[in-house]
């Protein structure tokens, strides 16, 4: 049923990447809020973030591992994939972008691009990502 509803056509895999602390989680939670999939955002600094499921993500308040989840817009079906912005988590990142089909960059601006930043943008070259 779920495939007559929202054929592949009508699917699109987007990653959400970035350095650490941009707001990856952050800006996910608002677009699960604003499609209808969650009622209330939560916070990543309460530990209360819906893509961050694994204790240790709660407890330090970052992504460690790249967590997927599905929302809808107008006639769409979009999977969403929170990668981790730490460093040390590239390799979720790289794992993450083969495969998507589109990537939103998000960039700090307190301290605008960081060496993660290109890193992660360097990787979505690498696997011909649009941004």
């Amino acid at each position: 049923m779920e495939e007559e509803r929202f054929p592949l056509e009508n699917t699109r895999n987007i990653g959400i990447m970035a350095h650490i602390d941009a707001g990856k989680t952050t800006t996910t939670e608002r677009i699960l809020y604003y499609t209808g999939r969650i009622h209330r955002m939560g916070e990543v600094d309460d530990g209360a973030a819906v893509m961050d499921w694994m204790i240790q993500e709660q407890e330090r308040g970052i992504t460690i591992t790249s967590a997927a989840t599905t929302c809808y817009w107008k006639d769409y079906r979009i999977n969403i994939i929170d990668t981790p912005g730490h460093v040390d988590f590239t390799v979720e990142v790289e794992r993450s972008l083969r495969v998507l089909d589109g990537s939103v960059a998000i960039f700090c601006s307190v301290g605008g691009v960081e060496p993660q930043s290109e890193t992660v943008w360097r990787q979505a070259d690498k696997y011909k990502i649009p941004r």
